[in-house]
Parts: structure tokens; C-alpha cells; sequence
């Protein structure tokens, strides 16, 4: 209990974890003999298990909680050196690196130690009893899991089939970095706003017209990357199914929860009507 009170031990466990899980995702990778879509579902498979398995350990689902964004880095990294980079290639490494490594700084940032579990893990367990380790390891590990994996196909694609620059794949690819800044600046805001909170909802900034526009950067980074590589290489159309199972996970599932826990609030309804949900655009009634 006090390493997990430790927010420096806390963080060595982590690191630790995910060395783990690395190592053994791209060791199962390398003994498959499968299609590339098919060896990278298993070893990702193969990794969120481990990594569930470490959250029941620690009795915190919240271990999970950085493998949405670390785990599409060792993926970029891995085929870029395996495959080797074309200029394309090159891009979206970068473009997801910098997404990855931003995405990830900020749950540093948030992260408090182990003893400290997202509050939608403890809501769902409170909710389901004895059906939670199904939902845990479904609903909070593998599904997310399977949801990163659909977006990092483009760029898994891009890497392995090395096509050609053209100016619409460019465009979508720097659509993703300012997605990825436009995500930083909201999470920046919401950091400086829970320091001075004044007012029971923010309302400056990207989230002066927008509830979520954090949602909103994420939604649109993985759009851009299904785009970059559905203009590169059409006959892969299918591509952008990742991009649309993460506009569906966010619309259904991640902004209802984030706003029903707001609805407490007082002022939540007239809030509400006067903010999108998404979009930073003022919104008239």
C-alpha cells in the first residue's frame, strides 16, 4: 500500500509494466507466421492481456490507462525499423509519435499514483458486482485495445507498402499533428482551470462553445491518419473503419459518461443547450 501511495514508485511500476508488456507483444510477434493485420491483432492481443493481468494484480484498471497512446508508439517504431521509411512513412511516424508522446505526457501529469483508479472503472464496477472482471477485461482493456488497433492500420499500412507522396495524403497527415496540438492546448486549458476553479463548468478558451474538444482533437487525429492512407492507397479503402470505431467509441460511450457524471452539477442542462459537444463553435439556439 505505500508503494502504490508513492507517486515516484507508482511510476517505476508503470514503466515497468510496460517494458514487460513490450517485450512480450513484439516477442509474439516475431514467431507469428500470419498476414502483418493478423500477427499485429494477436501481439496486441497478447500485450493488453499481460497488461490485464497486471491491472488485477494491483487491483487498478487504471494500469491500462497509457496503452492507448504508448502502445501505437512501439508500433510506429517497430515497423519503422523492421520495414524501413519511405517519405510518407516518415510522416505519419512522426505524426504519431507526436501525438503518442503528448498524449502520454498528460497522464503523466494526471497520474497520481496507483492507488487512484479512473473514476468511470470504479463507477462500472459499483454498477455491474460480479460481472466486472468480464466488463474489466472486455469493456476496459480489450475493446479500447482493439479500437487503437483499427486506427494504427493506416499507418501500419503506409509503412509496410511504402506508397507514394501525393498532396491529399500530406494534407490529412498534418490534419493529425494539428489535431494533436489542438488536443494539447484543451488538456493545458483543463490542467489551469481545475487549479483555479471558479465556476462549476469551463467555459474559456477551446471549451468556451465546446464540452469536449479534447474528444474532439483525438477524434479527428486518427481521421486524418485513416485519410492519409486511403488517399495514398485507395484500394484499401477499408482503412478508415478505425478512424470511424473511434468516432463511435467517443460518441457513444466516452462523452454520455463524461456528461453524465456532469449533470450533477447544477446549471448542467442550460450548460448543455448553450455548448456542442464537440465542435469549439458557438452554438445558437
Amino acid at each position: 500500500m505505500k508503494i502504490k501511495a508513492s507517486r515516484v514508485w507508482s511510476f517505476i511500476i508503470v514503466t515497468l509494466i510496460y517494458a514487460f508488456c513490450t517485450l512480450v507483444g513484439v516477442g509474439q510477434y516475431g514467431y507469428l507466421p500470419y498476414s502483418t493485420p493478423v500477427n499485429l491483432l494477436i501481439a496486441d492481443t497478447v500485450a493488453t492481456v499481460a497488461c490485464f493481468v497486471f491491472s488485477i494484480a494491483f487491483k487498478n484498471s487504471s494500469v491500462y490507462d497509457p496503452y492507448w497512446s504508448v502502445a501505437p508508439i512501439v508500433m510506429v517504431i517497430g515497423f519503422g525499423i523492421s520495414e524501413g521509411l519511405s517519405p510518407l512513412g516518415i510522416i505519419v511516424l512522426i505524426a504519431v509519435c507526436f501525438w503518442g508522446v503528448r498524449l502520454t505526457a498528460n497522464w503523466a501529469y494526471s497520474f497520481h499514483g496507483l492507488e487512484h483508479q479512473d473514476w468511470r472503472y470504479t463507477m462500472l464496477k459499483e454498477k455491474t458486482g460480479r460481472l466486472y472482471p468480464i466488463i474489466n477485461f472486455v469493456g476496459i482493456h480489450y475493446v479500447p485495445t482493439l479500437v487503437v488497433y483499427g486506427c494504427m492500420l493506416p499507418v501500419v499500412y503506409i509503412i509496410e507498402n511504402k506508397p507514394e507522396l501525393n498532396a491529399l495524403s500530406i494534407i490529412f497527415a498534418a490534419v493529425s499533428v494539428l489535431s494533436a496540438c489542438m488536443q494539447g492546448i484543451a488538456d493545458i486549458q483543463m490542467h489551469r482551470y481545475r487549479k483555479n476553479r471558479t465556476t462549476p463548468f469551463i467555459r474559456t478558451g477551446l471549451w468556451r462553445h465546446s464540452r469536449h474538444p479534447n474528444y474532439l482533437g483525438e477524434i479527428l487525429m486518427w481521421w486524418g491518419m485513416g485519410l492519409c492512407a486511403v488517399f495514398a492507397m485507395p484500394e484499401h479503402w477499408y482503412l478508415i473503419f478505425g478512424a470511424v470505431a473511434n468516432t463511435a467509441l467517443f460518441l457513444f460511450v466516452s462523452i454520455p459518461m463524461a456528461d453524465g457524471r456532469q449533470e450533477k452539477k447544477e446549471g448542467f442542462t442550460e450548460y448543455k443547450k448553450e455548448t456542442r459537444a464537440l465542435l469549439p463553435v458557438k452554438k445558437f439556439r
